[in-house]
């Protein structure tokens, strides 16, 4: 992380102990914190980006979405191939 952005969050007391126990049962040390806590929004936007998405095509019948996703797919590896062969 070269470029960094200072964050100031509170949390409860015992959410503070049971994570600071967590990471130095796991070894680790100072700076861990922080990339602990931007590996854990990270994946917490992820999963709600998923969710978000799941949501969004609940209504959509099984069948038309996986022929959407077998479309997507198809065009991506024509498109990558024609780059690997140009490039």
């Amino acid at each position: 992380m070269a470029d960094t952005v200072r964050w100031t969050i509170s949390v409860s007391p015992e959410t503070d102990l049971s994570l600071r126990g967590f990471l130095g049962a796991q070894g680790m040390k100072k700076g861990d914190l922080s990339k602990f806590v931007e590996d854990a929004v990270r994946w917490r936007m992820l999963d709600r980006t998923v969710q978000m998405v799941k949501a969004r095509n609940q209504d959509i019948a099984t069948d038309a979405l996986e022929t959407m996703i077998d479309e997507a797919v198809r065009a991506v590896r024509a498109e990558r191939k024609a780059t690997a062969q140009n490039g």
